[in-house]
C-alpha cells in the first residue's frame, strides 16, 4: 500500500498515522527511539506491507507490471491501489477525501519534531502538490508513477506502467475489490493486537 492507504489504515490515531507513514525511513533499532504509538504505526505498516503483498489479489495485479518492471511491480500495484481507494465512493467522497488529506498534513505537521529528515524534506512538497488527493486522476497518479521511476536505481520507462494502468483499468480495480476489505480487516485485527 501507499501512502493514502496507510493514512487510511491508522483509523484516525494521531501516533499510528505518523509511525504508518514514515516507516520506510526508519531503519532497525531507530525505531526504538520512537513513542510507544509511533512505534505501533511503524509495526502495523511493515504488517501491511507483508499482507499486502502476499494477498491473492496483489498477486494478480502484479502480474500485469511485471513482465516489465520485475521487483518494482509491487510498487506500483501500491500506487494503483491508492488511486482506486481515492476514488472508493464506499469510503471517501471528493470531498471528505479532500478534509481526510488535511487532517493528515495537519497531523503530521503536529508530530514534525519526531518526523525522520528526509520525510521532513518531502512533506512540504506532499502537501503542497497534494499528493494524497490527488492519486484519485488519472494525472495524479501518472505523476506518481513517474515519481516512483525516477527514484529507482534501475528504471526509466514510465509510459509503458501508465499505459498498462490504462489498457487494465477494470482488472486492476476488480483486484483492489477484492483486497480493501480483508486488508481493513487485518489492519484493525493487528491494531487490537497490540493494544
Amino acid at each position: 500500500m501507499n501512502y493514502l492507504a496507510h493514512a487510511y489504515l491508522s483509523f484516525h490515531h494521531p501516533e499510528i498515522l505518523v509511525g504508518n507513514m514514515i516507516s520506510d525511513f526508519v531503519k532497525g533499532k531507530s525505531r526504538l527511539g520512537y513513542s510507544v504509538g509511533v512505534q505501533k504505526g511503524i509495526t502495523l505498516h511493515r504488517l501491511i506491507d507483508d499482507y499486502t503483498d502476499s494477498h491473492s489479489a496483489t498477486l494478480q495485479a502484479k502480474t500485469i507490471f511485471h513482465p516489465y518492471y520485475r521487483l518494482y511491480s509491487g510498487a506500483l500495484v501500491d500506487v494503483v491501489y491508492d488511486h482506486f481507494l481515492a476514488n472508493d465512493h464506499s469510503i471517501f467522497t471528493e470531498a471528505s477525501l479532500y478534509q481526510f488529506t488535511q487532517t493528515v498534513y495537519q497531523t503530521l505537521e503536529q508530530y514534525h519534531m519526531q518526523l525522520p529528515t528526509r520525510f521532513l524534506l518531502m512533506l512540504p512538497y506532499m502537501k503542497a502538490e497534494n499528493w494524497l488527493y490527488n492519486y484519485r486522476t488519472k494525472e495524479g497518479i501518472g505523476k506518481s508513477i513517474r515519481g516512483l521511476v525516477r527514484r529507482s536505481a534501475y528504471l526509466t520507462d514510465y509510459e509503458t506502467a501508465i499505459l498498462l494502468l490504462n489498457e487494465n483499468y477494470d482488472f486492476l480495480e476488480s483486484c483492489y475489490q477484492l483486497f480493501i476489505k480483508d486488508v481493513k480487516s487485518f489492519a484493525e485485527d493487528q491494531l487490537s493486537k497490540q493494544d
